[in-house]
């Protein structure tokens, strides 16, 4: 799947089969649904969902708790856009 075809789907009512659980916490993120997407990466510990933790709560405006999630994952806050990280996101999740 390409990012362009992913983003498309996020148009759809129904998740695409077969995702990660990093690339469908980005649908719903995309979706609007930001607590499903939370919920999904919430109790996972592990580096690629610290990141999407962290800009989970970038979007949501909590900044000194998404510096923590990217202290976590190994990373600074971006100095880009919220939509330009989540493309670059799904591009990372899509290439994995």
């Amino acid at each position: 799947m390409e990012v362009s075809e992913f983003k498309a789907s996020t148009g759809q009512e129904r998740l695409p089969d077969g995702l990660s659980v990093h690339l469908r916490a980005l649908w719903y993120d995309k979706k609007g649904d930001w607590h499903r997407a939370h919920d999904l990466i919430d109790s996972l510990g592990d580096e690629d969902s610290a990141f999407l933790h962290a800009y989970l709560h970038r979007k949501e405006g909590d900044l000194s708790n998404a510096d923590y999630w990217y202290r976590r994952a190994g990373k600074k806050r971006p100095m880009k856009g919220l939509d330009e990280e989540w493309e670059e996101m799904v591009r990372y999740f899509l290439s994995r």
